[in-house]
């Protein structure tokens, strides 16, 4: 036994006496189940990149494949990447443009790459001519934080996009930033622009713990952007929380689940600290230097200075108290950690992308941007220096692209839709992969496998494929390590 996975199995045995024994813990200890203890032991969250088994493609032949795919396509979700920020994270590893000092110097940078971010726009435009009229469903601003823009640089950014993309009166527009940034006079200008939806990087409630993680904004800021979007009449906030946060404790974060719920908010993102770097897993766009926190050296110093990080057994303590907190309060869970409360559909933009009857294209305009389409995926450069280099020559900033054989066309679908916890249907797949089945080979097997580790079930004569409720827990670690 290797002491990494001996590491692993006291950090999950090490719990919050306090607090209920979570279900997965056993499971995971199980020998059977050795890989997906591993990979969760430093789990990156999120699969928010699916990359194709074909490695080293083209990029001319994504954009192809992109363009032959919006020729006739349903609604397409829609990025727009602003990477600056005030300040990085200690568990940031995205690749973000630090800005910060005098406001008119700051101003001038952020809106430097507002035009850098149009100039890209224009550049897909050019090459993929089917982008201009393929129907946007959702629009998302995200960065960074792009609420650091000024007022007439994000009306110079919406204008542009609703100009040159097939924006419909029904096009979700959503804009990201911090609590501190999303001041009333910014709220109500994104209302006046047709913007009805945010999303927020709260985090945590937890004053001492925010300044640990180096966010410098505090609780009060944070029920001040609740309460004020929830007075302007916003249709959609979602907030971001992380679990596994140094010095975190389970009651820290039924503290916040506590707050969610006096404030009635919309939709919560719940997210694991992840240490290991998505670059290794490629399950999410990292940057081109480590976050603080991944620093092994630098993360024993906090803790010999007596500071505690979080076992794998109090992590999912916490996630326990914040699945099991919401669903109380009528959240529903979709896609696995997106929780939208009773009365609200599911994130639009997520079942665009992974829904088991969608999963169409979406086009990420940034630095770090991630796009893909059904036969391909391709990353933007993440090097804040190439990547202005390459928009300044009129070069589409995209450094790398992958395709997908038929095979992983396959296990991507299968992902994909296991990741929205909804039951996959066989007749679903079959319309779409030309009459092959869920149960099929390799994935007959694998899923038997997993059936008998109590991980999902199956039922052929129904043709569906259902997680279980510990399987939803690990739904991503399943998707990683037993699927292809």
């Amino acid at each position: 036994m290797s002491d990494a996975y001996e590491d692993a199995l006291a950090s999950l045995s090490h719990l919050d006496p306090d607090h209920p024994r979570p279900a997965v813990v056993d499971v995971l200890a199980a020998p059977e189940n050795r890989r997906l203890l591993e990979y969760v032991a430093l789990d990156p969250f999120g699969s928010h990149v699916f990359p194709g088994d074909i490695p080293d493609a083209p990029v001319d032949s994504f954009l192809d494949d992109l363009n032959a795919q919006l020729a006739n396509t349903r609604p397409i979700h829609l990025w727009s990447y602003i990477p600056t920020c005030s300040y990085r994270c200690r568990f940031c590893q995205y690749p973000v443009v630090l800005v910060k000092g005098d406001p008119t110097v700051t101003r001038a940078k952020v809106d430097r790459w507002v035009d850098l971010n149009i100039r890209e726009a224009q550049l897909w435009l050019d090459r993929v001519p089917n982008l201009r009229d393929a129907p946007i469903g959702e629009f998302n601003v995200f960065g960074g934080t792009p609420s650091l823009m000024s007022l007439d640089a994000v009306a110079r950014l919406l204008d542009f996009y609703r100009a040159n993309f097939a924006f419909a009166p029904d096009t979700a527009v959503r804009f990201e930033g911090d609590p501190t940034t999303f001041t009333e006079p910014l709220l109500e200008f994104l209302l006046e622009q047709g913007c009805r939806k945010l999303s927020c990087g709260v985090q945590s409630f937890d004053d001492p713990v925010l300044r640990l993680s180096g966010r410098e904004h505090e609780a009060v800021e944070c029920r001040a952007f609740l309460a004020n979007t929830r007075r302007l009449g916003f249709d959609w906030v979602t907030v971001d929380l992380m679990y596994g946060l140094l010095d975190q404790t389970v009651d820290s974060v039924r503290r916040d689940l506590d707050t969610v719920r006096e404030y009635e908010v919309p939709g919560l993102v719940c997210t694991k600290l992840h240490l290991r770097s998505y670059a290794d897993t490629r399950t999410g766009v990292a940057g081109d230097r480590p976050a603080a926190w991944q620093f092994a050296g630098y993360r024993d110093r906090l803790a010999a200075a007596g500071h505690h990080w979080p076992t794998l057994g109090e992590q999912y303590q916490m996630r326990d108290v914040l699945a099991g907190g919401l669903t109380a309060a009528g959240y529903r869970e979709h896609p696995t950690m997106y929780f939208h409360r009773a009365g609200h559909a599911p994130e639009m933009w997520k079942a665009i992308m992974v829904d088991q009857d969608r999963q169409d294209a979406e086009v990420a305009i940034g630095l770090g941007g991630s796009s893909s389409c059904r036969r391909s995926e391709a990353m933007t450069e993440v090097n804040e220096r190439r990547y202005v280099e390459a928009v300044e020559a009129g070069v589409l900033p995209l450094a790398s692209a992958t395709r997908f054989g038929p095979l992983a066309t396959e296990s991507r679908s299968i992902k994909m839709a296991l990741s929205t916890l909804q039951p996959l249907r066989d007749d679903l797949h079959r319309e779409r992969f030309e009459g092959r089945s869920l149960f099929d080979e390799p994935w007959g097997s694998a899923f038997a496998a997993l059936e008998r580790r109590g991980l999902l079930t199956t039922d052929r004569d129904a043709g569906s494929v259902t997680l279980t409720s510990t399987g939803e827990v690990l739904v991503e670690a399943i998707m990683h390590t037993e699927l292809g």
